[in-house]
């Protein structure tokens, strides 16, 4: 699960990088005449009542014939008749639909309004006859009131920290650090900071599931939005219909399990990036895999010591290291990262700069596009609770390093994770069966890195009434990665709620 410091921030790329700018340049639909729903015909939950049964001002938004509205929620469901707060519902009707997908992109912290504008505009146009596509940013997330926490300029510092701590010095400003981040969310988000946790968020879900008018919930989550849909079929098993959690993440991870989890599934990317690089003559790493995956290792200890002045600014490395792995996401950008190396071992470090950049959505004038780089700790912590001591970090330091020596140093010490967040957790995630569940469809990838193939086994594994189906393939989740089998197993299941038999793995063509 992703709960560490480092690894937390490996879970963004799907949502700001695959779900926003790769998609988002797909023909517009339009969409057809949106009709008011109206809640649905139910007993709401003890003291839920006025939630459940709220009226909408909807309003058109953005492109097409899409709705928008603003629902209110509780801020803290053990005391819903204190303060609430705000969470943003868009929807692109669908032809004639008669049911709702709702979608999210990952995380967490990416934008499931984003994320729905992307699914509509991709979606074949039969499953569009049978659903209207859903996004609901989570509370404290995108539109949503968000948790608003450090400025710009301290955000930038905090990504720079140093993720690989030599000395004691180091060590205490990499956990001041975090210490601080959670601190300023206290400071000037008030109540919210200590109440965005997946169990609460799943439980907004259900308020717009009933708002909506329909008596089950549809769901398309990928990578941490397969743990929010996993989290909400285990509190409301009874409500699921259809739901595709695709890039699973495994929610009985330790943090330590998780970070581990993380550095082999990066590993095996870089691996399989090396290999494919060195088949070409201008490969940045030459023609021996094993020893261009060192020459990336002397990078990073190189820039630990001695930065690269880009301009006015520096390539830490922190800051190449996530500039390195958002490439793995998608084996499309590896030939990015081809450019990024070639550059930085010349001395050059402004293309892995502005990787990093744009993996925490980064604009160029240092403002950020969303708050998803800092919510994201917030929700981590308050699900996992405290992470490792540092005894027990610098014990695992051998086996996370010879696992990987690229990923393994810096993930190892964010198995430290939340041991320094300041805020108590008071909804961690549960254990999850989700017994009495409609069918689950859960996929995962063979070469994933960020949501590795072994954690989709585990939550298939976890989930009563889950079927498994297998990516064999590179890159962070399976439903848009070009594959056939796996698009069509996807729409099968949307369409008729049947599953592909247990077992079924799809190749690549």
């Amino acid at each position: 699960m992703t709960r560490a410091r480092t690894t937390v921030m490996l879970s963004l790329a799907l949502a700001l990088l695959i779900g926003i700018a790769v998609y988002a340049a797909f023909a517009t639909r339009n969409g057809t005449a949106f009709v008011k729903p109206s809640p649905v015909d139910e007993p709401a939950p003890q003291g839920l009542q006025a939630f459940y049964t709220q009226k909408l001002d909807w309003s058109r938004c953005g492109s097409g014939a899409a709705q928008c509205a603003w629902v209110k929620v509780p801020i803290d469901y053990a005391a819903p008749d204190g303060e609430t707060t705000r969470i943003r519902v868009k929807v692109h009707p669908g032809d004639g639909a008669t049911r709702s997908l709702l979608v999210n992109p990952g995380g967490p912290g990416g934008s499931a309004i984003d994320f729905s504008n992307t699914m509509f505009n991709r979606l074949p146009a039969e499953v569009l006859k049978m659903y209207d596509v859903v996004g609901v940013d989570p509370r404290g997330v995108g539109l949503s009131s968000p948790l608003e926490c450090l400025s710009d300029k301290q955000f930038d510092e905090f990504i720079a920290t140093d993720s690989t701590p030599d000395d004691a010095a180091e060590l205490a400003a990499m956990r001041q650090s975090s210490t601080e981040l959670g601190q300023a969310c206290q400071q000037n988000s008030g109540p919210l900071a200590a109440h965005v946790s997946t169990v609460e968020a799943a439980r907004d879900m259900d308020i717009v599931r009933a708002l909506l008018g329909r008596s089950e919930l549809d769901w398309f989550g990928a990578s941490y939005g397969t743990l929010l849909g996993a989290v909400y079929a285990d509190l409301f098993p009874a409500q699921v219909g259809r739901m595709v959690l695709d890039g699973a993440v495994d929610p009985s991870e330790t943090p330590v399990e998780g970070s581990f989890a993380q550095t082999e599934g990066f590993q095996r990317a870089l691996d399989a990036y090396a290999k494919d690089c060195v088949k070409s003559d201008d490969c940045p790493l030459g023609d021996d895999a094993d020893a261009g995956i060192d020459k990336i290792v002397d990078l990073l200890k190189q820039l630990d010591g001695a930065p690269i002045e880009v301009g006015d600014r520096t390539l830490t490395e922190s800051k190449a290291f996530y500039g390195i792995a958002v490439t793995l996401y998608d084996q499309e950008t590896w030939s990015i990262l081809s450019d990024a190396l070639k550059a930085a071992f010349d001395g050059d470090g402004g293309l892995l700069l502005q990787l990093s950049d744009a993996y925490f959505s980064r604009n160029s004038d240092g403002s950020f596009a969303s708050n998803a780089g800092q919510v994201i700790y917030a929700i981590n912590c308050l699900d996992a609770g405290q992470g490792m001591t540092i005894e027990q970090t610098k014990a695992e330091i051998p086996r996370f390093t010879k696992e990987s020596p690229v990923f393994g140093p810096a993930l190892v010490w964010g198995a430290l994770g939340c041991a320094d967040w300041p805020i108590e957790a008071t909804n961690p995630i549960p254990k999850i069966d989700a017994d009495g569940a409609a069918p689950i469809l859960v996929i995962g990838t063979t070469r994933d890195p960020a949501t590795p193939y072994e954690s989709a086994e585990a939550l298939a594994d976890q989930l009563t009434s889950a079927v498994l189906l297998t990516r064999e393939g590179d890159g962070h989740t399976a439903y848009f990665s070009g594959n056939r089998c796996i698009s069509d197993a996807v729409n099968t299941y949307l369409l008729e709620g049947k599953a592909p038999a247990e077992g079924t793995t799809c190749k690549e063509s």
